[in-house]
């Protein structure tokens, strides 16, 4: 090779496509790799004075490579410029994010606490509605404890006891008594209960739910129970309360029947052995009805002793016992003996001799013995002016100022005196006047009615 080649050898060789472009030619150092396109072959890489033909596709790989480190180093300097506003971002957004958690978790308290109050509410509400109950209960007991205390003055006022068909109790009931009800069992206690129960973030159960409706059904029903059995004590107690008024008018109207004075037949009333202190009786200030039902009736009970005490003294009682049939009656007859017209002074009953005759009403014997026509016959003065006569006794059994008691025997029927055949000769005077024996019989069937 000349040395003029060897010159043109430093530059890059003109490629035939080339004419026209304009090439600055400048010398290269041995170690400077120049690439020049070879014909359709790709291109050439000089180096250190040696050339290195490469292909076109080693070449964009390289160009590519060069431009993917550029492209690298763009973002990765992009990414360092902006870092800090990335960051800023994405701490607000996981503040954010914390912030809406903290704000549910604050909510799903407040539900917690807004259903821990309600069951709370709820389950103060059911032990009061329970502490009435047994209060009620208490109260209805003690009624019937006064009831079934109370004297069977007027024929039957209980009602039948009868067996309870409710399931109102939710444990085992027990027998009360008072009628169709049972004894509750209270639940364990409110704090015992709310601490064994688990709150709940949303609302209650379905099963939770019916317990509750359970709860508010029991309650429904003992309340109902006890609504009936307060009903049956209130009409038991207008019951008694009607019969002892409906005694008390038919007592003083036998009295005013019989034209006899009541202050008068109280007065002859024998005191009996009784005392003790006096102590008025009152009615609380929260008295309900039923204590001022059973106050009015406790008064006109104590009416009605002393009435029976006073008409105790009144000969309104039959003397023999058994169907009464009278052979012969008060007033005018024809005198079994002589045929002629006279003053019949009192009832004659068939009997059989040896019948037992009692006595009408509490008195004393004033006469026993043999008295002209009565035969044997026995006088009791029963006070205030009111005596009674039982002749033609068979025997006597009493003796003059004993003290006999109503129904007490005091002789036997018998035909002895002025008389035709057994029977007995019975007869009410006042004030020693001889009055219709009827008159006080009729009274005594008065008094029994109703």
């Amino acid at each position: 090779m000349s040395k003029s080649s060897a010159q043109y050898s430093q530059y890059p060789q003109h490629h035939p496509h080339d004419h026209g472009r304009h090439f600055n030619r400048r010398p290269v150092s041995a170690a400077t790799a120049i690439a020049a396109p070879a014909a359709n072959d790709g291109y050439t890489l000089v180096h250190a004075g040696k050339q290195v033909r490469i292909g076109p596709v080693v070449f964009w790989i390289v160009v590519g490579t060069i431009v993917l480190l550029g492209l690298w180093s763009a973002a990765t300097a992009t990414y360092f410029a902006f870092r800090d506003d990335v960051l800023t971002r994405l701490i607000a957004r996981q503040a954010e994010m914390q912030y809406a958690y903290e704000d549910r978790i604050a909510e799903l308290r407040a539900k917690v606490d807004r259903t821990t109050s309600r069951q709370l509410l709820d389950q103060e509400q059911f032990d009061q509605k329970l502490d009435q109950i047994m209060k009620r209960q208490t109260a209805l007991e003690s009624r019937a404890t006064a009831l079934g205390a109370m004297p069977d003055v007027t024929g039957s006022i209980r009602p039948t006891p009868q067996r309870s068909t409710s399931d109102a109790a939710p444990s085992t009931p027990k027998p009360s008594p008072i009628s169709d009800t049972v004894i509750f069992v209270a639940p364990p206690d409110r704090e015992a209960r709310l601490e064994s129960r688990t709150p709940v973030m949303a609302s209650p159960a379905p099963n939770q739910f019916a317990k509750v409706q359970g709860f508010d059904n029991v309650l429904i029903r003992l309340q109902t129970s006890l609504d009936q059995v307060e009903r049956r004590q209130i009409a038991a107690l207008s019951a008694v309360e009607d019969g002892i008024e409906s005694r008390v008018r038919r007592m003083r109207g036998v009295v005013s029947d019989l034209g006899l004075n009541l202050a008068d037949l109280e007065a002859a009333v024998p005191r009996s052995a009784m005392g003790g202190p006096f102590v008025p009786v009152k009615l609380s200030a929260n008295a309900g009805p039923f204590e001022k039902q059973l106050y009015r009736i406790h008064v006109t009970r104590a009416e009605m002793d002393r009435l029976n005490r006073t008409l105790a003294l009144v000969p309104y009682r039959k003397p023999v016992i058994g169907e009464v049939e009278f052979t012969s009656g008060f007033g005018v007859r024809s005198d079994p003996f002589l045929g002629r017209p006279a003053m019949h002074t009192g009832l004659d009953f068939r009997a059989s001799t040896g019948d037992p005759v009692r006595v009408t009403a509490n008195g004393k014997v004033v006469n026993a013995g043999w008295s002209g026509g009565y035969g044997r016959m026995v006088e009791v003065d029963h006070g205030n002016g009111l005596s009674t006569r039982y002749g033609h006794l068979s025997e006597i059994n009493v003796k003059v100022g004993e003290i006999v008691r109503i129904g007490q025997v005091i002789g036997a029927v018998g035909s002895t005196g002025r008389s035709t055949g057994p029977h007995l000769h019975y007869e009410t005077r006042i004030d020693g006047d001889a009055v219709d024996p009827q008159k006080f019989l009729r009274a005594g069937v008065r008094l029994s009615a109703g």
